[in-house]
């Protein structure tokens, strides 16, 4: 068990910050604009954002980060996590911008798949900063509070916490009277994609346990948030 401020080294910590940025950039680069539908057994039809199958394990991951190496490390984390949602934005945008080859036939394509509106990719980004710091703050803090108890409920809460932001921002901001969707399924989707990102975390539970308990016993970390500055602007 360790303090925030302590300075060291980790075996695996490049690995899950890889791991998360990478799903992070699956995540809104595939389906962020698509809405799916899929006929349940006992439910019925249920439409959802598809971006739903990719972003649930960035808050998975958010969750290893702070309960292993603690709000600080994982504040990096998502700031590495938002600059590389930047970057792929502009790529896009410009690889989508460049004139076809004569002859090319899949122009139109390319943009349906890769040309999100810039209100698109600003909400998503916006939703991301703010959802995933309330998530990490809620864990770092419930973690302090109950000295290190119920950590599976940690994961629940703050990922309650955190996709409740998100998918409250992202929504509105990105498809609200934009034309692209009617108002009635943004708040369809909105929903749909809180409870389908909490169920997704619930399921995911014995896994996420299984690897949190894992890398501390390999990194020897269990860090507690007690003196942490959680200033998400503090990068450091």
């Amino acid at each position: 068990m360790t303090t925030a401020s302590t300075q060291r080294s980790y075996r695996y910590y490049d690995v899950v910050m890889v791991a998360f940025v990478v799903v992070l950039v699956c995540s809104n680069l595939i389906g962020p604009a698509k809405a799916a539908t899929l006929d349940l057994p006992l439910i019925g039809a249920v439409t959802f954002g598809a971006g739903v199958l990719f972003f649930p394990i960035s808050y998975i991951f958010g969750d290893i980060l702070t309960e292993v190496y603690g709000y600080a490390r994982a504040r990096c984390v998502i700031w590495t996590g938002f600059a590389a949602l930047i970057f792929a934005a502009v790529m896009a945008a410009v690889v989508v911008a460049l004139p076809p080859a004569p002859g090319w036939p899949n122009q139109q394509v390319y943009e349906i798949a890769f040309g999100n509106t810039w209100r698109i990719a600003a909400a998503s980004m916006f939703a991301y900063f703010c959802g995933e710091f309330v998530n990490s703050y809620v864990l770092a803090k419930m973690k302090v509070a109950s000295a290190g108890r119920n950590m599976r409920l940690r994961f629940v809460a703050s990922t309650v916490a955190g996709e409740a932001i998100d998918s409250t921002l992202f929504y509105p901001l990105a498809f609200w009277n934009s034309g692209i969707m009617p108002n009635d399924l943004v708040l369809t989707l909105m929903l749909s994609q809180f409870i389908a990102k909490t169920l997704v975390e619930v399921a995911f539970l014995p896994l996420t346990t299984r690897i949190v308990m894992a890398l501390k016993r390999a990194e020897n970390e269990d860090v507690f948030d007690r003196t942490t500055d959680f200033n998400p602007f503090k990068i450091g």
